[in-house]
């Protein structure tokens, strides 16, 4: 599978997480970084991915220890949840 389809399942995949909060956190998440990310990167998410929401979600706020297989620079910029966009109402 060539790299631009392997980003465009992963941006779907982040996006169709069950709840708008993880939707919001995974996929604005994919939409700020997929596009730069290198194979070892893309492999680290698509591992992420498999991971439970509750989970991921909980590492990225900092309410639960991330583990170190996902520890290092993609997971402290996961961590500055300055990707997530939310519209007011």
């Amino acid at each position: 599978m060539d790299m631009d389809h392997r980003l465009r399942r992963v941006r779907f995949r982040a996006w169709h997480r069950g709840t708008r909060e993880a939707d919001l956190l995974i996929g604005g998440f994919a939409d700020r970084y997929a596009a730069g990310w290198n194979e070892a990167e893309l492999i680290w998410f698509e591992t992420l991915l498999e991971e439970q929401d509750v989970d991921v979600m909980a590492w990225a706020i900092g309410t639960q220890e991330v583990p170190e297989a996902f520890q290092g620079p993609i997971m402290n910029a996961m961590k500055k949840l300055d990707y997530v966009a939310i519209a007011m109402r």
